[in-house]
């Protein structure tokens, strides 16, 4: 209809008073639109398009009946409402098309009054019970508490569903600046939890923005839920705008994926995308087609799913074979070593307890670091290429190993030619890289436990609370008769170390043991802290001495740029316990703090996510090293011998950009500043950075 014929006249009949109930509502001043003007106007949630012609007020509502163009953009020309998308014409009045077409949008009565413009509009009907309602329903079921993500034109029906969970208090919803935040921000409260987050995203390149941090979590083994706007199922694989085949790009990061169809048993299908992110520790992710979002599903006959009898005890027991050989490892070892990593979080207690039973020192992997305190008695801090000279040191001592939730990693530095029996709750886990003397398949504090008693019961043997005899049998530090008077000796030797690199200064910025140690003073124990990759970290893993803080990271992925909206997730994690009643998991996060650390080149990836931080109130404390490089490229550059090329990073003042972004900010210059600058950053009530300016070369 956009030819140069000549239309006849718009029609000016005026539209009937709604059949049934209706009501009157106010559009406009009469001044607020000229003459051959068209806008639009929002009334409860009917977007309306007004228009004023010689003719007077029309009011139409606001979708093109060829596409749905949004008509309160369009024009008037010739006296008819011209569609802004492809040039339909209506009637401004009525919405008739000139003939021969008749497809016409809805038109409804108005009426000038001496306050202004009315419009009757039908009685609005309950919101109905959709499709999205009832995937809603089923995901809190599981309670999932938190999403993030962002609203777009391929998820808005699912997003309707996600606003009325949070006006019922089942959810909330955090709105990011980039979906690949989203995603790391799930995943961290995955990590921390081991409970589900949701990341949301329209189809196309908002859902492919969120692989990312999805593989992030898949590779730490971090259950998190994932869910995709899709293009309508009438444009899918013809090429349509954003149109993108989602269950091939989700298939390698996702263990499970499904697309909600129109026919599918919807609850059923976010049961299993709960249930397998739980249970393997993975990424589970649901296609919702724009066109099912807004189905109905009417109960009874689409009730929510639920947990209940979905999911068993998951405190597997070691089997007695596995028991026996490792007892008999562990019993004839005179100098045994314990490591734990990340997948030891749950069953540190029982570890710990273990280890005291043996008088067996404890390192930990770079991602398990602070599930033991350096101060504890048995501690050797981080093993590898991030870790301490105490650590590395008990490993070349020991002539045993007993690992727990450990990966093996060659950045840890595991000596694969001692007698190892490595616990895992992952059969795929156990011997990934090379053969261990005894791999052991079980919940890690349920082995632990049932080590302890079976290497009570080996009276007379070494590792059964170790003899003096045992301790004689190797050489000792003077003055020593027990493994915690060898951790005391090495962590003076090692402290005394960090003493006198704090005094290097080579005029270029604080280096980082004076930061670490600052940071290690100053930060409160039962802090949450993600740490982000690059050189800051491998500096912390050295230098940072935890004494209760929980870490949190990008571990086998190392993705550069997840420290800060990881914090957001764990920031999350504090807000409040789960539904589930007091002490069930997730109430021990609940008002503790969360301080992050990262260097320029990894706060810069998601930077403006510290809008989204000032606008949801999250107490958060950055603490942001700024050598102004990517400064371990540099380092790996020049250990290969390549000229040191493009790692230099232009950057703004980040404390000043903090401040315009509604946060608190401070930068600190000398180390004399540093001490007052992080406790006025970990005192303020919300968003806080501290931008430390740091020698790129002095890691």
């Amino acid at each position: 209809m956009s030819d140069t014929s000549p239309h006849p006249t718009p029609s000016t009949v005026i539209p009937a008073l709604p059949a049934g109930e209706f009501a009157w509502h106010r559009l406009m001043g009469v001044d607020e639109l000229d003459v051959g003007r068209v806008t639009t106007v929002t009334v409860g949630h009917e977007s309306l398009c007004v228009t004023r012609t010689e003719a007077g007020f029309g009011c139409l509502a606001n979708a093109c009946p060829h596409q749905g163009g949004p008509l309160g953009e369009g024009s008037i020309e010739g006296g008819w409402l011209r569609c802004p998308w492809h040039g339909y014409d209506y009637s401004p009045l009525d919405g008739t098309p000139p003939p021969p077409f008749d497809d016409a949008p809805s038109a409804f009565r108005t009426e000038i009054r001496p306050d202004g413009v009315y419009v009757a509009l039908p009685a609005t009907d309950e919101r109905p019970r959709t499709v999205s309602d009832q995937l809603v329903e089923t995901m809190t079921a599981w309670r999932v508490a938190w999403v993030f993500g962002m609203v777009g034109h391929s998820n808005l029906g699912f997003a309707d569903a996600l606003r009325a969970a949070e006006v019922r208090g089942d959810l909330q919803f955090v709105g990011v600046r980039h979906e690949g935040a989203a995603a790391f921000a799930a995943t961290a409260y995955g990590k921390l939890t081991g409970e589900l987050a949701a990341c949301f995203a329209i189809a196309g390149p908002g859902s492919i923005n969120l692989l990312t941090g999805l593989y992030d979590a898949k590779m730490d083994r971090a259950p998190v839920l994932a869910l995709s706007g899709q293009v309508p199922s009438s444009v899918r694989g013809r090429g349509a705008f954003q149109d993108t085949d989602l269950s091939a790009a989700f298939a390698d990061v996702s263990r499970y994926s499904a697309t909600v169809q129109a026919g599918s048993d919807a609850a059923e299908l976010m049961n299993l995308a709960c249930k397998t992110a739980l249970v393997e520790r993975d990424v589970a992710h649901l296609v919702l087609p724009d066109e099912v979002q807004v189905l109905s599903a009417a109960a009874p006959e689409r009730p929510a799913g639920s947990p209940q009898g979905r999911t068993g005890d998951r405190g597997v027991s070691p089997a007695a074979g596995a028991l026996d050989a490792a007892t008999d490892v562990l019993s004839g070892s005179k100098r045994p070593m314990i490591v734990v990593g990340h997948g030891a979080r749950c069953g540190i207690t029982d570890i710990v307890a273990l280890a005291e039973a043996i008088d067996a020192p404890v390192a930990t992997t770079f991602k398990g670091k602070g599930l033991i305190a350096d101060q504890h008695p048995l501690a050797c801090g981080v093993l590898g290429r991030s870790g301490t000279p105490i650590a590395s040191w008990f490993m070349n001592e020991a002539d045993a190993l007993l690992t727990f939730g450990v990966s093996f990693a060659n950045h840890t530095g595991i000596a694969s030619y001692k007698p190892i029996v490595q616990v895992d709750f992952d059969p795929m886990a156990l011997g990934r890289f090379h053969a261990v003397t005894v791999p052991m398949l079980a919940d890690v504090g349920v082995a632990a436990r049932a080590l302890a008693v079976a290497l009570a019961g080996r009276a007379g043997t070494p590792s059964t609370i170790r003899t003096q005899q045992a301790l004689d049998d190797s050489p000792r530090p003077s003055g020593t008769g027990s493994t915690a008077a060898e951790v005391a000796v090495r962590w003076d030797i090692w402290r005394a170390e960090k003493q006198r690199r704090r005094a290097d200064d080579r005029g270029s910025g604080l280096n980082s043991a004076v930061v670490f140690e600052a940071l290690s003073r100053l930060v409160p124990a039962d802090a949450i802290m993600p740490v982000d990759v690059g050189n800051h970290a491998y500096s912390f893993g050295r230098y940072f001495e935890p004494c209760g803080q929980t870490v949190l990271m990008s571990g086998y992925l190392g993705s550069i740029g997840f420290a800060f909206p990881a914090a957001m997730g764990c920031w999350a994690a504090t807000q409040h316990a789960s539904r589930s009643g007091d002490g069930a998991p997730g109430s021990q996060w609940v008002g503790r703090p969360v301080v992050s650390v990262s260097g320029d080149g990894g706060f810069g990836q998601y930077a403006m996510e510290l809008t989204t931080a000032v606008k949801y109130g999250m107490d958060i404390t950055h603490v942001l090293l700024n050598n102004g490089e990517l400064g371990k490229i540099s380092k790996e550059q020049r250990a290969a011998e390549f000229d040191v090329w493009q790692t230099s990073l232009h950057n703004p003042g980040f404390a000043e950009f903090a401040e315009l972004c509604g946060a608190m900010g401070r930068q600190v210059t000398v180390p004399g500043e540093l001490a007052a600058a992080l406790s006025e950053a970990l005192a303020h009530p919300g968003p806080a950075m501290v931008e430390v300016m740091t020698d790129p070369l002095l890691v």
